[in-house]
């Protein structure tokens, strides 16, 4: 399981989407929120739309592995979903924030942490101004979030800096690379040859 945190408008979902069509072993966990869709967004794809009723009765019935509330809105991700792929012996990814994250790691202790960074704070207001989603005072009260969001990179396993993104996304097909040919991850997939081998007996 790997878990993808950035503040908003450091690059994340871009450089995640950028991963997922150059890794189809990767599989995208589609996070539910309460959140009004934004203009090109589809339901199912970037997220389960829902109201905040449903969002609540999910809840309550334990169908979230983590949920938060962010900028004033709930977003949670799907608990089945997740077990069901980690008991494939699937690779799955986690586009979330840092609360999150912190939760899906208590259950989920060997999870990779990935935080990604701008290059700047000046940079990371410049991107979220050119995105144009976002009217001047709710920038600033992203931008101070962002500042709080990223006092919890330290929490992470790796940072990736997203100054140049072909260099980003270098750095986190290298990440993706490296916990594949840990021990632990390639006896679980080649079970056989380390039994032939007479490895690990």
């Amino acid at each position: 399981m790997f878990i993808i945190v950035a503040p908003s408008g450091a690059g994340k979902s871009t450089l995640v989407n950028a991963l997922l069509q150059q890794d189809p072993q990767l599989h995208l966990s589609i996070s539910y929120t309460t959140r009004a869709p934004r203009l090109g967004e589809a339901n199912g794809r970037e997220y389960h739309f829902v109201s905040l009723e449903e969002f609540l009765t999910r809840q309550a019935r334990g169908e979230f592995i983590e949920s938060a509330e962010v900028h004033g809105h709930y977003y949670a991700t799907a608990r089945l979903w997740i077990e069901e792929r980690l008991r494939r012996g699937q690779d799955i990814l986690l586009e979330i924030d840092w609360q999150g994250a912190r939760n899906v790691r208590k259950e989920c202790p060997h999870a990779v942490g990935i935080f990604i960074l701008p290059p700047s704070l000046e940079a990371l207001e410049e991107r979220l101004y050119k995105r144009g989603q976002d009217a001047p005072e709710a920038i600033k009260r992203r931008l101070r979030a962002a500042q709080r969001e990223m006092a919890h990179a330290r929490e992470f396993d790796f940072v990736v800096i997203n100054d140049s993104f072909p260099d980003a996304l270098r750095k986190l097909q290298s990440i993706v690379t490296a916990m594949r040919l840990r021990f632990a991850s390639v006896r679980l997939r080649h079970a056989d040859l380390f039994t032939q081998m007479c490895i690990d007996l």
